[in-house]
Protein backbone atom coordinates (compact mmCIF):
# COMPACT_ATOMS: atom_id res chain seq x y z
CA UNK A 1 0.00 0.00 0.00
CA UNK A 2 1.20 3.63 -0.83
CA UNK A 3 2.43 5.23 2.24
CA UNK A 4 2.20 3.67 5.55
CA UNK A 5 -0.29 2.95 8.08
CA UNK A 6 -0.09 1.09 11.18
CA UNK A 7 -2.52 0.38 13.71
CA UNK A 8 -3.42 -0.87 17.13
CA UNK A 9 -5.62 -2.65 18.86
CA UNK A 10 -6.85 -0.83 22.09
CA UNK A 11 -6.24 -2.06 25.24
CA UNK A 12 -9.04 -3.93 27.47
CA UNK A 13 -9.26 -0.96 29.32
CA UNK A 14 -10.16 1.19 26.20
CA UNK A 15 -7.41 3.60 26.74
CA UNK A 16 -5.47 3.48 23.82
CA UNK A 17 -5.77 5.20 20.53
CA UNK A 18 -5.00 3.67 17.18
CA UNK A 19 -2.39 6.39 15.05
CA UNK A 20 -5.03 7.59 12.90
CA UNK A 21 -7.06 8.57 15.75
CA UNK A 22 -4.20 10.35 17.25
CA UNK A 23 -3.08 12.21 14.05
CA UNK A 24 -7.11 12.91 13.44
CA UNK A 25 -9.22 14.84 14.80
CA UNK A 26 -13.01 14.09 16.16
CA UNK A 27 -15.65 16.14 16.22
CA UNK A 28 -19.32 15.32 18.05
CA UNK A 29 -22.28 16.91 16.38
CA UNK A 30 -24.94 15.61 18.27
CA UNK A 31 -27.65 14.39 15.08
CA UNK A 32 -26.91 11.24 13.02
CA UNK A 33 -24.53 11.01 10.06
CA UNK A 34 -26.63 10.07 7.14
CA UNK A 35 -24.44 9.94 4.27
CA UNK A 36 -21.27 11.36 3.27
CA UNK A 37 -19.16 12.27 -0.56
CA UNK A 38 -16.12 13.05 -1.37
CA UNK A 39 -16.07 16.69 -3.28
CA UNK A 40 -13.07 19.23 -3.88
CA UNK A 41 -10.14 18.46 -1.83
CA UNK A 42 -12.32 17.28 1.48
CA UNK A 43 -15.40 15.77 2.08
CA UNK A 44 -18.98 16.45 2.49
CA UNK A 45 -21.36 14.98 4.78
CA UNK A 46 -25.00 15.01 5.50
CA UNK A 47 -27.00 14.78 9.10
CA UNK A 48 -30.10 14.12 10.26
CA UNK A 49 -30.33 17.77 11.81
CA UNK A 50 -30.56 19.17 7.58
CA UNK A 51 -26.86 20.16 8.18
CA UNK A 52 -24.43 19.81 5.78
CA UNK A 53 -20.95 20.01 6.77
CA UNK A 54 -17.50 20.47 4.86
CA UNK A 55 -14.50 19.23 5.53
CA UNK A 56 -11.32 20.20 4.05
CA UNK A 57 -7.66 19.56 4.55
CA UNK A 58 -6.26 22.76 6.86
CA UNK A 59 -9.65 24.35 8.34
CA UNK A 60 -12.65 24.22 10.56
CA UNK A 61 -15.55 22.58 8.89
CA UNK A 62 -18.20 24.70 7.06
CA UNK A 63 -21.43 23.89 8.49
CA UNK A 64 -24.45 24.99 5.95
CA UNK A 65 -28.25 24.80 7.26
CA UNK A 66 -29.63 23.13 4.10
CA UNK A 67 -32.97 21.17 5.19
CA UNK A 68 -35.82 21.49 7.39
CA UNK A 69 -35.69 17.59 8.74
CA UNK A 70 -33.26 15.36 8.31
CA UNK A 71 -30.95 15.00 4.97
CA UNK A 72 -31.89 11.85 3.63
CA UNK A 73 -29.54 11.41 0.59
CA UNK A 74 -26.58 13.22 -0.87
CA UNK A 75 -24.31 13.01 -4.07
CA UNK A 76 -21.38 14.43 -5.61
CA UNK A 77 -21.92 16.30 -8.82
CA UNK A 78 -18.54 17.84 -9.51
CA UNK A 79 -17.46 21.15 -7.62
CA UNK A 80 -21.00 20.95 -5.66
CA UNK A 81 -23.55 18.31 -3.86
CA UNK A 82 -26.98 17.55 -4.24
CA UNK A 83 -28.91 16.46 -1.69
CA UNK A 84 -32.38 15.37 -0.21
CA UNK A 85 -34.30 16.16 2.29
CA UNK A 86 -37.81 14.61 4.12
CA UNK A 87 -38.71 18.46 3.51
CA UNK A 88 -39.14 17.93 -0.30
CA UNK A 89 -36.24 19.99 -1.17
CA UNK A 90 -33.83 19.35 -3.59
CA UNK A 91 -30.99 21.23 -3.52
CA UNK A 92 -27.37 21.86 -5.03
CA UNK A 93 -24.87 23.10 -2.38
CA UNK A 94 -21.29 24.72 -3.70
CA UNK A 95 -18.52 24.40 -1.40
CA UNK A 96 -18.90 27.94 -0.48
CA UNK A 97 -22.01 27.06 1.17
CA UNK A 98 -24.40 28.45 -1.70
CA UNK A 99 -27.65 26.89 -1.77
CA UNK A 100 -30.03 26.52 -5.10
CA UNK A 101 -33.49 24.97 -4.67
CA UNK A 102 -33.42 22.90 -8.01
CA UNK A 103 -36.87 21.74 -7.00
CA UNK A 104 -39.67 21.12 -4.32
CA UNK A 105 -42.25 18.60 -4.18
CA UNK A 106 -43.90 20.16 -1.06
CA UNK A 107 -44.74 17.34 1.63
CA UNK A 108 -43.74 14.90 -0.08
CA UNK A 109 -40.19 13.42 0.51
CA UNK A 110 -37.09 13.17 -1.42
CA UNK A 111 -35.44 10.06 -1.02
CA UNK A 112 -32.98 9.22 -3.24
CA UNK A 113 -30.54 11.60 -5.48
CA UNK A 114 -27.69 10.77 -8.23
CA UNK A 115 -25.29 12.76 -10.58
CA UNK A 116 -23.07 11.75 -13.31
CA UNK A 117 -21.20 13.64 -16.48
CA UNK A 118 -23.79 16.85 -16.73
CA UNK A 119 -27.18 14.79 -15.37
CA UNK A 120 -28.64 14.53 -12.03
CA UNK A 121 -31.57 13.15 -10.77
CA UNK A 122 -33.83 12.56 -8.00
CA UNK A 123 -37.09 10.92 -6.61
CA UNK A 124 -40.13 11.35 -4.72
CA UNK A 125 -42.62 9.01 -4.23
CA UNK A 126 -42.91 7.27 -7.45
CA UNK A 127 -41.20 9.64 -9.84
CA UNK A 128 -37.39 10.03 -10.59
CA UNK A 129 -36.74 13.45 -12.26
CA UNK A 130 -34.15 13.57 -14.32
CA UNK A 131 -31.91 16.70 -15.75
CA UNK A 132 -29.40 17.25 -18.23
CA UNK A 133 -26.92 19.31 -19.18
CA UNK A 134 -27.88 22.08 -21.51
CA UNK A 135 -31.54 21.47 -20.95
CA UNK A 136 -33.67 23.71 -18.70
CA UNK A 137 -37.05 20.83 -19.02
CA UNK A 138 -37.05 18.11 -16.53
CA UNK A 139 -37.82 14.60 -17.39
CA UNK A 140 -40.34 12.82 -15.45
CA UNK A 141 -40.23 8.71 -15.03
CA UNK A 142 -43.07 7.44 -12.91
CA UNK A 143 -42.71 4.20 -11.76
CA UNK A 144 -45.76 1.68 -10.69
CA UNK A 145 -44.26 2.01 -7.15
CA UNK A 146 -42.26 4.10 -4.92
CA UNK A 147 -38.70 4.33 -5.92
CA UNK A 148 -35.93 2.50 -3.91
CA UNK A 149 -32.97 3.49 -5.50
CA UNK A 150 -31.19 5.63 -8.30
CA UNK A 151 -27.96 4.94 -10.17
CA UNK A 152 -25.97 6.32 -13.07
CA UNK A 153 -23.17 4.22 -15.08
CA UNK A 154 -20.35 5.31 -15.33
CA UNK A 155 -20.78 7.15 -19.00
CA UNK A 156 -24.03 8.82 -17.33
CA UNK A 157 -25.88 7.66 -20.55
CA UNK A 158 -27.92 4.81 -18.40
CA UNK A 159 -29.97 5.85 -15.33
CA UNK A 160 -31.20 2.79 -13.09
CA UNK A 161 -33.95 3.14 -11.07
CA UNK A 162 -34.84 0.56 -8.30
CA UNK A 163 -38.71 -0.29 -7.12
CA UNK A 164 -40.87 -3.37 -6.27
CA UNK A 165 -40.56 -6.04 -8.86
CA UNK A 166 -37.35 -5.19 -9.52
CA UNK A 167 -35.79 -2.02 -11.99
CA UNK A 168 -35.91 0.02 -15.13
CA UNK A 169 -33.41 1.15 -16.75
CA UNK A 170 -33.49 4.62 -18.50
CA UNK A 171 -31.34 4.85 -21.44
CA UNK A 172 -30.72 8.03 -22.98
CA UNK A 173 -30.85 7.80 -26.96
CA UNK A 174 -30.42 11.02 -29.18
CA UNK A 175 -33.64 12.20 -29.11
CA UNK A 176 -35.69 10.26 -25.90
CA UNK A 177 -35.16 8.06 -22.88
CA UNK A 178 -35.79 4.04 -23.58
CA UNK A 179 -37.11 1.86 -20.51
CA UNK A 180 -35.78 -1.39 -20.07
CA UNK A 181 -37.88 -3.73 -17.19
CA UNK A 182 -35.71 -5.83 -15.25
CA UNK A 183 -38.34 -8.33 -13.36
CA UNK A 184 -37.45 -9.68 -9.38
CA UNK A 185 -40.25 -10.14 -7.00
CA UNK A 186 -39.99 -7.75 -3.38
CA UNK A 187 -38.98 -3.98 -2.97
CA UNK A 188 -34.95 -3.10 -3.83
CA UNK A 189 -33.44 -0.23 -3.17
CA UNK A 190 -30.40 0.91 -3.13
CA UNK A 191 -28.16 0.27 -6.63
CA UNK A 192 -25.82 0.08 -8.60
CA UNK A 193 -23.96 -0.57 -12.03
CA UNK A 194 -20.93 -2.57 -11.96
CA UNK A 195 -17.58 -0.16 -13.43
CA UNK A 196 -17.39 -2.18 -16.39
CA UNK A 197 -21.70 -1.73 -17.11
CA UNK A 198 -21.88 -4.87 -17.10
CA UNK A 199 -24.12 -5.74 -14.49
CA UNK A 200 -26.86 -3.89 -12.39
CA UNK A 201 -26.98 -4.85 -8.42
CA UNK A 202 -29.83 -4.05 -5.99
CA UNK A 203 -29.82 -4.53 -2.15
CA UNK A 204 -33.60 -6.11 -1.19
CA UNK A 205 -35.70 -5.62 1.47
CA UNK A 206 -35.40 -9.28 2.48
CA UNK A 207 -31.70 -9.19 3.35
CA UNK A 208 -30.10 -9.96 -0.36
CA UNK A 209 -28.57 -8.81 -3.23
CA UNK A 210 -29.99 -9.18 -6.36
CA UNK A 211 -28.20 -8.41 -10.00
CA UNK A 212 -28.40 -8.82 -13.90
CA UNK A 213 -25.90 -9.00 -16.04
CA UNK A 214 -27.33 -6.41 -19.14
CA UNK A 215 -26.39 -8.01 -22.15
CA UNK A 216 -29.03 -10.66 -22.12
CA UNK A 217 -30.82 -9.77 -18.79
CA UNK A 218 -30.14 -12.97 -17.06
CA UNK A 219 -30.02 -12.65 -12.88
CA UNK A 220 -29.24 -14.04 -10.19
CA UNK A 221 -29.23 -13.81 -6.11
CA UNK A 222 -27.27 -13.43 -3.53
CA UNK A 223 -29.23 -14.15 -0.12
CA UNK A 224 -28.22 -15.29 3.41
CA UNK A 225 -27.54 -11.58 4.86
CA UNK A 226 -28.51 -11.31 8.73
CA UNK A 227 -29.77 -7.89 8.25
CA UNK A 228 -30.40 -5.20 5.91
CA UNK A 229 -27.54 -4.07 3.42
CA UNK A 230 -27.49 -0.43 3.46
CA UNK A 231 -23.75 -0.44 1.86
CA UNK A 232 -22.04 -1.32 -1.43
CA UNK A 233 -19.10 -0.15 -2.89
CA UNK A 234 -16.88 -1.22 -6.31
CA UNK A 235 -12.94 -2.68 -5.49
CA UNK A 236 -11.20 -1.46 -8.53
CA UNK A 237 -11.67 -2.57 -11.59
CA UNK A 238 -11.63 -5.83 -11.05
CA UNK A 239 -14.02 -5.86 -9.94
CA UNK A 240 -15.22 -7.12 -6.57
CA UNK A 241 -18.31 -5.76 -5.00
CA UNK A 242 -18.02 -5.33 -1.28
CA UNK A 243 -21.13 -5.30 0.95
CA UNK A 244 -22.42 -4.87 4.59
CA UNK A 245 -24.79 -7.19 6.05
CA UNK A 246 -23.12 -9.60 7.61
CA UNK A 247 -20.45 -10.12 10.72
CA UNK A 248 -17.71 -9.75 7.68
CA UNK A 249 -17.32 -7.41 4.88
CA UNK A 250 -18.68 -9.77 1.92
CA UNK A 251 -17.06 -8.96 -1.47
CA UNK A 252 -18.59 -10.90 -4.53
CA UNK A 253 -15.89 -11.48 -7.58
CA UNK A 254 -17.97 -9.94 -10.70
CA UNK A 255 -15.26 -10.94 -12.95
CA UNK A 256 -15.08 -13.41 -16.01
CA UNK A 257 -18.22 -14.57 -17.98
CA UNK A 258 -20.60 -15.53 -15.35
CA UNK A 259 -19.05 -12.91 -12.34
CA UNK A 260 -19.95 -13.84 -8.97
CA UNK A 261 -22.24 -16.89 -10.37
CA UNK A 262 -21.62 -20.21 -8.47
CA UNK A 263 -18.48 -18.43 -6.73
CA UNK A 264 -18.13 -17.56 -3.11
CA UNK A 265 -17.36 -14.43 -2.22
CA UNK A 266 -14.48 -13.31 -0.34
CA UNK A 267 -15.14 -12.49 3.21
CA UNK A 268 -12.65 -10.34 5.46
CA UNK A 269 -12.92 -7.85 8.41
CA UNK A 270 -14.01 -10.17 11.66
CA UNK A 271 -14.52 -8.00 14.97
CA UNK A 272 -15.80 -10.72 17.35
CA UNK A 273 -19.57 -11.36 15.64
CA UNK A 274 -20.08 -7.39 15.55
CA UNK A 275 -22.11 -6.61 12.02
CA UNK A 276 -20.59 -4.68 9.39
CA UNK A 277 -22.95 -1.69 8.92
CA UNK A 278 -20.25 0.29 6.10
CA UNK A 279 -18.29 -0.31 3.20
CA UNK A 280 -16.24 1.77 1.25
CA UNK A 281 -12.85 0.96 -1.26
CA UNK A 282 -9.28 1.98 -0.30
CA UNK A 283 -9.11 3.19 -4.32
CA UNK A 284 -6.04 1.73 -6.23
CA UNK A 285 -5.12 -0.52 -3.35
CA UNK A 286 -7.27 -3.63 -3.33
CA UNK A 287 -8.29 -3.09 0.00
CA UNK A 288 -11.48 -2.04 1.65
CA UNK A 289 -12.93 -0.22 5.21
CA UNK A 290 -15.17 -2.07 7.23
CA UNK A 291 -17.59 -0.27 9.75
CA UNK A 292 -19.17 -2.10 12.23
CA UNK A 293 -22.38 -1.61 14.10
CA UNK A 294 -20.31 -0.65 17.54
CA UNK A 295 -18.72 2.04 15.85
CA UNK A 296 -15.00 0.61 15.20
CA UNK A 297 -13.61 0.34 11.64
CA UNK A 298 -10.81 -2.06 9.90
CA UNK A 299 -8.77 -1.60 6.82
CA UNK A 300 -8.79 -4.82 5.45
CA UNK A 301 -6.98 -5.99 1.96
CA UNK A 302 -9.16 -9.19 -0.15
CA UNK A 303 -7.52 -11.91 1.30
CA UNK A 304 -8.91 -14.47 3.88
CA UNK A 305 -5.28 -14.98 5.35
CA UNK A 306 -4.27 -11.48 6.07
CA UNK A 307 -5.51 -9.81 9.32
CA UNK A 308 -7.16 -6.47 9.40
CA UNK A 309 -6.11 -3.70 11.09
CA UNK A 310 -8.21 -1.71 13.48
CA UNK A 311 -7.84 1.51 12.53
CA UNK A 312 -10.23 3.40 14.42
CA UNK A 313 -11.79 1.72 17.56
CA UNK A 314 -15.62 2.04 19.32
CA UNK A 315 -17.63 4.77 19.78
CA UNK A 316 -20.83 2.75 20.35
CA UNK A 317 -23.06 3.72 17.66
CA UNK A 318 -23.14 2.15 14.11
CA UNK A 319 -21.10 3.59 11.93
CA UNK A 320 -23.01 5.02 8.66
CA UNK A 321 -20.55 6.54 6.50
CA UNK A 322 -16.80 6.30 5.46
CA UNK A 323 -15.14 7.99 2.81
CA UNK A 324 -12.07 8.85 1.37
CA UNK A 325 -11.05 12.15 0.12
CA UNK A 326 -10.45 12.52 -4.09
CA UNK A 327 -6.81 12.70 -3.68
CA UNK A 328 -6.62 9.69 -1.22
CA UNK A 329 -5.10 11.59 1.51
CA UNK A 330 -7.65 11.81 3.99
CA UNK A 331 -10.26 9.48 5.53
CA UNK A 332 -13.73 10.74 7.01
CA UNK A 333 -15.46 8.11 9.48
CA UNK A 334 -19.31 9.09 10.70
CA UNK A 335 -21.66 6.96 12.80
CA UNK A 336 -25.58 7.29 13.59
CA UNK A 337 -24.92 9.42 17.14
CA UNK A 338 -22.69 12.22 15.46
CA UNK A 339 -19.55 11.10 16.19
CA UNK A 340 -17.13 12.66 12.69
CA UNK A 341 -13.19 11.19 12.84
CA UNK A 342 -11.59 13.56 10.65
CA UNK A 343 -7.80 12.33 9.89
CA UNK A 344 -5.11 12.13 7.27
CA UNK A 345 -4.87 8.89 5.91
CA UNK A 346 -0.95 8.02 5.78
CA UNK A 347 1.26 8.30 8.55
CA UNK A 348 3.42 10.87 8.67
CA UNK A 349 0.92 13.00 7.46
CA UNK A 350 -0.55 15.95 9.73
CA UNK A 351 -3.93 17.50 10.21
CA UNK A 352 -2.90 20.77 9.28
Amino acid sequence: MQGSLTADHPNPEGISETELEQRGARFAFGAPVTGAVSVGEGVAVSFGDGRVRFFQPGGTPLEVEAHRGVVLCIAADGDHVLTGGDDGRFLRISLDGTIEELANFGTRWVDCVAASHGHFACSSGREAHVWSSGQTKVTVFEHASTVGGLAFDAKGKRLAVTHYGGATIWDRGDRRWKSTKLFWKGFHGDTCFSPDGKYLVTAMQENALHAWRLRDRSDFAMPGYPIKIKSLAWVNDTPYLITSGADEAIAWPFDGKDGPLGRKPVCVAYNNDQLVTCVHALPGEGAIFAGFRDGSVQLAELDETKTALVISGPTGAEVTAIVVSISSSYLLIGDASGNVLWAPLWAGATNA
